[in-house]
């Protein structure tokens, strides 16, 4: 088993879950983006480059998605925190995924790698 995926089956329930059905729904999107092994946490790619990120809040113990160029993102529940270029979608795993939101959130990303705001290989 490589290390992208024994993270995913090192993760406990419904934790475990929750961070496949974000990982589905990611590459779901386009078929240009590709699950990575990066920095030690799933990243996922588009066209080679760089843009969103599973990983799990210390605190509470939820997944969350980072988007790589966030700053360019506005959405109420994204988060920057202290971050310059990265925000994030914390995700509660007890509850339904809110798979609309997360839908658009992603189509906005990808709409910046698409229209040259954020430049691919």
């Amino acid at each position: 088993m490589n290390a992208l995926d024994d993270f995913y089956a090192k993760q406990e329930e419904p934790v475990k879950s929750c961070l496949f059905a974000l990982k589905t729904m990611i590459l779901l999107q386009d078929t240009h983006l590709t699950a990575a092994w990066k920095y030690g946490m799933p990243f996922f790619c588009y066209k080679g480059k760089m843009c969103c990120y599973l990983w799990i809040d210390k605190k509470r113990g939820h997944p969350y998605l980072g988007i790589v160029e966030g700053k360019h993102i506005h959405h109420p529940l994204l988060q920057q925190e202290k971050r310059a270029r990265m925000k994030t979608l914390l995700v509660d795993p007890h509850k339904d995924l809110p798979v609309k939101t997360i839908t658009r959130i992603l189509q906005d990303m990808l709409r910046l790698y698409r229209e040259g705001i954020v430049k691919t290989k």
